[in-house]
């Protein structure tokens, strides 16, 4: 067994080396700090954007179920069925409001680029404009389905829906943008060439990055009855609906499920030809791609180890060759293989475990400057993700360090003091 102040002295002995080549020292462990470092900064900016989901999340609110005619998180182009299916329509939504574990139903039509996920008009208020906003129909019950928080100002009524009122609800940025230092309610704004009067503003969202700007923060909110005079081509209803209770939302799906099979005439052996799904969905379709992602960047950042660690193994091996003759004298003078083999595996961790430490400081520094730059960039860092880090770097000292002390002990002693 080696004491207490042998392993002292050999520790001392690994950290003097390390010193005398500063530069070799800095150029080996490089790879190491990369890789550190973006594992650190990778996982901070991805959990900041986790926790930002889990607020959206919520923040439509508890207990809601959503309908459509087609999955709205399939990657890549609809099927051919896909596109041909017929649409939710508005007397859909009104059965489902009956059905007895359902609270509360609406239904609301959108108009807006899918793909990009903006609007396409342009809505005037006297000089000011503002692009890019979404359009949206929704029957009053909408504020009783979904967390709808205003700032200011009413939302429209089932009268207003049923007498097609000229009236407006407004998000947050729309409202800003077209009245930056008065009261949007009970101005005109010209929307397609025709004014409808702004009778309340919306909180902002929450937005999955943060202090960003959110498409769904420009929007304009209608009465479903007006938004149809505007546009009466559009026919693809969205069905929102609020469960009595989280524990009767599996009942509430089964029953909206059998409703729609049973109104669109649906083969008992024939699959669903709509969807229908919670806010749950989102967060899976986002731990779908955020592990896809973090398995890419691991990927990378485990390159950078790898590579970090081939250069201190190269490194290490130069060592030995170097230090051949001082390894012939320890051994002449009593030194036991495992010192030597200490000795060198020690100078490996140290290495790559100040290069692991230099990687969380260079992390760190990521983690608060990119929300400093990109306020929309979420980056929380987390405690096990740097110990994970730091562990990884000394991990790969270990490694990739202990064939050259396997060499570096069993050297002959009498070759080694003969090396010239």
């Amino acid at each position: 067994m080696i004491d207490k102040d042998e392993f002292g002295e050999i520790v001392q002995m690994a950290t003097d080396t390390i010193r005398g080549n500063k530069l070799r020292s800095s150029l080996t462990v490089l790879g190491i700090v990369i890789g550190v470092a973006m594992v650190i900064g990778v996982s901070a900016i991805g959990r900041g954007l986790d926790d930002n989901v889990r607020d959206v999340v919520a923040s439509i609110g508890s207990n809601v179920i959503f309908a459509y005619h087609i999955e709205p998180f399939t990657f890549g182009r609809p099927t051919e069925e896909m596109r041909t299916r017929k649409k939710l329509t508005f007397e859909d939504a009104e059965a489902v409001m009956q059905l007895p574990h359902v609270k509360a139903a609406c239904a609301g039509i959108r108009f807006f680029r899918p793909e990009l996920g903006v609007g396409t008009f342009a809505v005037k208020y006297e000089d000011r404009k503002v692009k890019n906003t979404i359009l949206e129909g929704d029957t009053a019950s909408v504020k009783d389905v979904v967390d709808l928080q205003m700032s200011s100002g009413r939302w429209f009524t089932e009268g207003d829906d049923e007498r097609h009122a000229t009236v407006i609800v407004l998000g947050h940025d729309t409202a800003e943008e077209l009245f930056p230092i008065e009261s949007p309610l009970g101005k005109e704004i010209n929307i397609e060439g025709r004014l409808f009067e702004v009778i309340g503003v919306l909180a902002k969202l929450k937005s999955v990055f943060g202090g960003g700007k959110d498409p769904n923060d420009n929007r304009i909110f209608f009465p479903l009855t007006t938004f149809k005079t505007l546009h009466p081509e559009l026919k693809d209803h969205w069905i929102s609906a609020k469960a009595t209770s989280h524990d009767d939302m599996p009942k509430a799906i089964d029953e909206i499920r059998e409703l729609l099979r049973r109104r669109r005439k649906v083969p008992p052996d024939k699959p669903d030809n709509f969807a229908v799904f919670t806010s749950d969905s989102i967060s899976d379709v986002w731990n779908q791609l955020t592990g896809m992602l973090f398995v890419g960047v691991f990927a990378v950042s485990s390159v950078g180890l790898i590579v970090g660690g081939v250069g201190v193994m190269n490194i290490m091996l130069v060592s030995v060759t170097e230090r051949t003759r001082e390894i012939g004298v320890r051994k002449a003078i009593g030194a036991r293989k495992r010192d030597i083999l200490l000795q060198f595996t020690l100078e490996a961790i140290i290495l790559t475990a100040v290069g692991g430490v230099i990687g969380v400081i260079l992390g760190a520094a990521i983690v608060w400057v990119i929300p400093a730059l990109w306020p929309a960039l979420p980056a929380h860092m987390s405690t096990f993700w740097v110990v994970f880090g730091f562990t990884s770097a000394a991990g790969v000292g270990l490694i990739f360090g202990i064939y050259p002390a396997w060499k570096a002990a069993n050297l002959d002693p009498i070759e080694a003091l003969r090396y010239e």
